[in-house]
């Protein structure tokens, strides 16, 4: 066969396959159907009694970092997906709500997940008790502004650092959850959870961690570039009779010294360990309390916010002394060509290019500061062990599904240091993002 007569038939076979599909019919066994394909695909019907979107999100980074960040003090480097998630939700019967999302990366959960990926949440709520909610399956506790915030569009690549001496209140660590919450207006918004997680930390008899979330938010101000946000957050859980790592770690705001899937520093890379220990045996410890504050302000194209956390861990034994942790951020943000971040009741949200074609353009700076006190064991004879993290950094948001973004990390700690005996360490990381 020619050339030609190649192309005549692939655009006969072409023109054939056109014509068969206009010549079909979509029928619905109730209202009509909306499809909409910005941002993923969307099927609804026009009564809002049914949707189903497929939506999702890929984050690609690549960091460098030196001193501190590792063993020996020489650099090293990291590329690896951050996060690559699948999204299916939408609505059943107008009052019932269903999500399903799974993280091909295995990056954006805890340590030592399947190198396969895992199950992000299977959630299923009922909203028809409105403005309250209902919310049980596998979801991430609320605590703080930050968590809240999704991944998508919080400012730095990573979150703060003073989240890493919480870790626990705000991850469902393979468990299972009932969420209560709702709002009042525009500037009132509270949940309360209750969460078991999985046998990791189970106790001896097998029953696994119990945990309690609060969150209450009050936003006077809860507009798009015009935001007063102020919020309260507590979390409980009982560690009787349990043995688990307690280990207080940090990456200090350079997720590639350890990743959980992809390219790393390998044996080279280092964590800060601020206090605790691995195999903490059972009967240790009991009462896990931790307490957090969050504030934000943005007027216009300028925002500020900030969180306080801190920790309480009792001793039970009385071979074994509390751990205490306390840890802050602040945060700046600049949007150079002049648009607002989005803002919803709990949360901040995107960036939104006022131009297509030259997208917007966000300059942020923040301090990360994490502290533990800890006289058990090797730290009995140390003051608080101090993390502080400086992260300057731009974001191009080139629209509202692209986001390009780089990162200068410094980090310096007080009483400790790696083996090299370096006590501060720089890092550099960029990332590409693709929302749908």
């Amino acid at each position: 066969m020619t050339k030609h007569s190649a192309g005549f038939a692939a655009s006969a076979l072409a023109l054939a396959v056109s014509a068969q599909a206009f010549a079909g019919t979509v029928t619905t066994d109730g209202a009509d159907l909306v499809i909409r394909t910005k941002g993923g695909l969307e099927v609804a019907t026009t009564d809002q009694e049914f949707s189903f979107r497929v939506g999702g999100r890929v984050q690609a980074d690549y960091s460098r970092f030196d001193g501190f960040y590792t063993v020996n003090g020489n650099s090293a480097d990291a590329g690896y997906f951050r996060r690559a998630f699948l999204e299916i939700g939408g609505v059943l019967f107008r009052d019932w709500a269903y999500q399903v999302n799974y993280d091909f990366s295995h990056n954006a959960g805890g340590d030592n997940r399947s190198e396969d990926g895992y199950l992000d949440e299977a959630s299923l709520a009922y909203n028809g008790l409105r403005p309250l909610a209902i919310k049980l399956g596998r979801f991430d506790p609320e605590f703080g502004l930050e968590k809240a915030t999704s991944s998508k569009w919080v400012t730095a690549p990573e979150r703060t650092a003073a989240y890493d001496l919480v870790d626990w209140t705000n991850s469902h660590n393979g468990g299972l959850g009932i969420q209560l919450s709702g709002a009042a207006g525009d500037s009132l918004y509270g949940s309360a959870g209750l969460y078991a997680k999985d046998a990791t930390n189970a106790d001896a008899d097998g029953d696994s961690t119990r945990q309690f979330n609060l969150r209450g938010v009050f936003a006077p101000l809860h507009e798009a570039g015009n935001v007063l946000h102020l919020g309260l957050n507590y979390a409980f859980r009982d560690l009787s009779d349990t043995a688990f790592d307690g280990r207080i770690r940090s990456r200090l705001g350079m997720r590639g010294v350890s990743t959980d899937g992809g390219q790393d520093a390998g044996s080279n890379g280092n964590r800060l360990v601020l206090g605790g220990a691995n195999n903490t045996p059972a009967g240790a410890y009991g009462d896990d309390r931790a307490w957090g504050l969050e504030a934000a302000w943005a007027r216009g194209p300028f925002s500020l916010q900030g969180e306080y956390v801190a920790r309480s861990l009792e001793a039970d034994d009385t071979a074994f002394e509390d751990i205490d942790a306390k840890g802050y951020y602040l945060q700046l943000a600049y949007t150079l060509t002049g648009e607002a971040r989005g803002y919803k009741l709990g949360r901040f949200d995107a960036v939104k290019p006022a131009n297509k074609q030259t997208g917007a353009w966000e300059l942020f700076y923040r301090y990360d500061h994490l502290a533990v006190e800890d006289d058990n064991g090797a730290f009995a004879a140390i003051d608080d062990v101090e993390g502080k993290v400086h992260n300057l950094g731009v974001n191009w948001y080139a629209n509202e599904a692209v986001r390009l973004s780089a990162a200068y990390v410094k980090a310096r700690v007080d009483n400790a240091s790696n083996a090299n005996g370096d006590d501060d360490g720089d890092g550099f990381v960029v990332r590409a993002q693709y929302v749908f």
